[in-house]
């Protein structure tokens, strides 16, 4: 099985449950006796032990196989997903979150740790896309389960199974996988034309610890900061749509609950749709561009949102933040070696596995704080936070973009 099929299958199978958290948690909280706000304790859970393991990821991959190692990391949200179901208080569902972030963060960082040195901006898109497919799913299908009068742990109990089923298929597939620190071949060294052993965001084996190019230089000490503050932003961007999208809608808009559901999927769909057209237009135009009119769509999906009128606007303002945001974070990834020009192999790797952690920090923190932000004033709070948030995105960018310089 081609190593990109199992990173989509990877990318979906951790989707479903992380899309559904939105639809979830107003009838989660009930069952708790909780405010809107406690979302924020489950989330700091999460994003803390999923940004310690993918900061760990680039150690992992130097002892453990790219296949393995994915294989472990759909494994753990699994056991997660079954503990959230049986938990008996919002304390344990919050150590389930904790056995989520850990695998989920390994996942994504090993996945686009390897994306950077083996995948084209095509197949980087599509391996995201597969994380969009879940996400849509996941919303319909929690959709249909609450419809028909079944409770969340229901839900999760089911996810549970499903996301084992799937952990057992990557670790039955794991030798498919080639490249990554402890596996390396002649086939990867070469698989991009005029590149030297290292540059494809792989280690390269003769580095040796003390050589001067493994000190970054100031320039790239800066990129690689703004690159991290960059994926913070544009992760919690997405997430805070996604997760705040349904109650948005329901109480900020007026909007009935079951189409606001299938509207939070159709967001989560254009992600998945954005990702699979756009991969293949950004081959032919440039990474770059596609990438800064990326940027550009996001700030006027979040205008829309927060334009007043009917509630109509507010879905368009959605679905088309959905679809701008869709290429921003894999095209980023791809496009890091650019901005840090020549470097060795092991600094991109690890730049990468940085801006990974600092999208699950940013997926989490800021969702929370606009939580915290909807539960002082209303709901309608979330669209001019990710305005805000879209804007502050869109300068940084600039900043960076400035900085890009191709590889030699």
């Amino acid at each position: 099985m081609p190593a990109l099929v199992l990173a989509c299958l990877a990318y979906f199978a951790v989707a479903l449950p992380g899309s559904a958290l939105g639809l979830l948690w107003p009838s989660m909280r009930a069952s708790f006796g909780q405010p809107v706000g406690a979302l924020g304790i489950l989330l700091t859970a999460g994003v803390i032990a999923s940004a310690l393991s993918s900061s760990a990821a680039g150690s992992l991959l130097a002892r453990f196989r790219v296949g393995t190692l994915v294989a472990w990391g759909t494994a753990l949200p699994a056991v997660a997903l079954a503990v959230e179901a049986l938990a008996p208080s919002l304390w344990v569902v919050a150590i389930g979150f904790a056995l989520f972030g850990l695998g989920f963060g390994v996942t994504d960082a090993v996945l686009n740790v390897h994306a950077a040195g083996h995948f084209g901006a095509r197949q980087i898109n599509w391996m995201h896309a597969s994380y969009g497919l879940g996400a849509t799913i996941g919303p319909l299908v929690v959709t249909a389960i609450l419809a028909a009068g079944l409770g969340w742990r229901l839900t999760y109990g089911a996810m549970a199974i499903l996301l084992a089923v799937l952990a057992a298929v990557l670790a039955t597939a794991r030798r498919a996988w080639r490249g990554g620190l402890s596996e390396r071949s002649a086939d990867d060294v070469t698989s991009r034309p005029g590149e030297r052993p290292g540059d494809d965001g792989i280690a390269d084996p003769t580095e040796r610890p003390g050589r001067r190019a493994a000190t970054p230089s100031p320039r790239n000490a800066t990129i690689i900061v703004g690159g991290i503050v960059f994926t913070a932003v544009e992760a919690g961007i997405e997430s805070g749509a996604g997760i705040w999208g349904f109650v948005f809608l329901t109480a900020g808009r007026g909007i009935p609950a079951v189409l606001a559901g299938v509207a939070v999927s159709g967001y989560w769909a254009t992600m998945f749709a954005g990702r699979a057209v756009l991969g293949p237009v950004a081959e032919r135009l440039g990474a770059g561009r596609v990438l800064t009119g990326a940027v550009a769509g996001v700030a006027a999906g979040a205008a829309l949102m927060a334009a007043p009128g009917p509630a109509a606007l507010a879905v368009t303002g959605l679905l088309v933040l959905g679809l701008a945001a869709a290429p921003v974070f894999p095209l980023f990834t791809l496009t890091t070696r650019d901005r840090l020009g020549a470097a060795p192999g092991r600094r991109t790797a690890g730049a990468v596995s940085l801006q990974v952690a600092s999208s699950a920090v940013g997926s989490a923190a800021l969702p929370a704080g606009i939580g915290l932000l909807i539960g002082v004033s209303d709901a309608t709070a979330l669209a001019p936070a990710l305005l805000a948030l879209s804007i502050a995105m869109g300068v940084l960018y600039g900043l960076l973009a400035r900085s890009r310089r191709p590889c030699p």
